[in-house]
């Protein structure tokens, strides 16, 4: 297996592992972007979030919501920054979705999820609004999709 967090996970590679179930493992990132800075991976090998079956969507994100305190306090940061790169044009450089929790600390100078992006909206709210409802009711079901703004 060529997955580095797949080899993390079964402990073919070291990593300095801070919580685990049968369903994640959660351990420090090697290239931090502040300290505490964690990864939270599913031990399923899946590629993108929407390759995830729900019962493991579903234990990830309860992973994260446990671990994002802790990590918060252990490092006495302000906050944290929760995120996930999802493909590779997005900047994920490794192909098992890993969820990052990134502590944060007034004046840090990284900013906030939007800094990241210009802005490069051009369509109208309400035509993506369309398309993102059909979308979601071709590849979903039981789930309300609405009807837009009134």
């Amino acid at each position: 297996m060529t997955c580095i967090f797949c080899r993390i996970v079964k402990g073919e590679i070291p990593a300095e592992i801070v919580a685990r179930s049968q369903d994640f493992v959660a351990f420090l990132d090697v290239q931090p972007l502040a300290d505490g800075h964690v990864l939270v991976v599913p031990v399923a090998h899946q590629p993108r979030i929407e390759d995830l079956e729900p019962a493991q969507a579903d234990t990830l994100f309860r992973a994260v919501t446990l671990l994002a305190g802790p990590v918060r306090e252990a490092v006495d940061a302000a906050g944290t920054t929760i995120g996930i790169n999802n493909g590779e044009a997005t900047g994920q450089t490794i192909p098992h979705v890993h969820v990052h929790i990134v502590p944060r600390w007034q004046n840090d100078g990284a900013g906030s999820v939007h800094t990241i992006f210009p802005r490069k909206a051009y369509r109208d709210v309400k035509e993506i609004g369309t398309l993102i409802r059909a979308a979601v009711a071709e590849a979903s079901s039981g789930i309300d999709v609405g009807r837009g703004a009134d």
